[in-house]
């Protein structure tokens, strides 16, 4: 069998109802004829839509088939043991150029019982905010569920819920249960589990192309629901030029931040797992054996399991986002 290396892929890109042209102006990614683009996957092994391989031997390859070939080689021992032969994370850019309807994701506990597969627990990195762009996240005040549908069904549910300003750079974690929707002018990258399950809340008595108001999930987001309020919604950290800081670290993914202007040397030895360099700022070059790939604004590169050490070279600076399960 061949010896695995950094893999790239083609993304799958989705015209959404409140999406814009950002993909392609601000990452340069090619949506070809859709009219926008809500979101594009550049990592997935969701089923529907899975991503396709673009460099080396394994060309037109989709992710979970690797999966399946290689194992742990490719994930690592834990991740393979946990998820089989499903690519555990999602890797996406959003352009909100309108608000996104006010959402919730299900647990893995109430995803197994409802047979939707995994749960859906997701972070969100800005790239990029007009002046004044806003999302919401969780809720400003302590609720119940009779107080939350009383206010839903009064079409005032945004008075009871938080609402953050946000600039490039702003972290996010959204665990499952948390309510959130992103508005207008924020263009995002998403890390989240592998799963495609939203429960639509409320869609601002939006209309689709033939007139129609999308489906609502009253009753599904009710169970899935977390009322609870954390201390902060945000994701305080601090970016240090050449070393790696850490955003987020939970039981789906650990999210780290890398900006670098010089050559960086990186060991991942000690983990048992994948990792993903996503480039949001600049661009870099790869170096593992003998082998430099490119690493473009808006791409995602799957490090495998078996790759220790490589190098990183920014093309003059670059910023990525180091994804791995811990």
């Amino acid at each position: 069998m061949h010896k695995l290396y950094p893999l790239k892929f083609n993304p799958v890109f989705l015209e959404k109802i409140w999406g814009g042209q950002k993909i392609r102006t601000k990452l340069g990614l090619d949506f070809k004829s859709l009219p926008n683009c809500g979101e594009a996957w550049v990592l997935s092994g969701v089923h529907g839509g899975q991503t396709r391989v673009i460099n080396g031997f394994l060309k037109g390859n989709e992710l979970n088939e690797l999966v399946e070939v290689y194992m742990d080689e490719l994930v690592g021992e834990k991740v393979f043991d946990r998820y089989g032969n499903e690519f555990p994370i999602l890797i996406k850019f959003i352009d909100a150029n309108d608000y996104l309807s006010i959402q919730v994701h299900p647990n893995d506990d109430l995803a197994a019982k409802r047979k939707i597969g995994n749960g859906k627990s997701e972070m969100w990195y800005i790239l990029d905010a007009e002046p004044g762009a806003e999302l919401i996240s969780g809720f400003n005040r302590q609720v119940n569920r009779d107080t939350y549908l009383d206010y839903l069904e009064k079409k005032k549910l945004k008075e009871i819920l938080n609402v953050e300003k946000v600039v490039s750079g702003d972290v996010f974690f959204i665990p499952s249960g948390r309510v959130h929707a992103l508005g207008p002018g924020i263009l995002l990258a998403e890390i989240q589990q592998t799963s495609d399950t939203t429960y639509r809340m409320h869609d601002w008595d939006r209309v689709d192309g033939e007139g129609k108001p999308r489906e609502l999930h009253t009753e599904l987001a009710l169970d899935a629901i977390d009322f609870k309020i954390p201390e902060s919604y945000r994701t305080h950290y601090r970016n240090v030029l050449n070393k790696t800081a850490n955003l987020i670290e939970s039981p789906y993914f650990t999210t780290n931040v890398l900006s670098f202007d010089k050559l960086i040397e990186k060991d991942y030895s000690y983990l048992d797992s994948f990792v993903i360099h996503l480039c949001v700022e600049g661009a870099a070059e790869i170096r593992y054996d003998l082998d430099k790939i490119p690493l473009a604004l808006g791409e995602a590169m799957l490090l495998p399991a078996t790759m220790e050490k490589l190098l990183l070279i920014p093309k003059p600076d670059c910023k990525i986002l180091e994804v791995y399960i811990s």
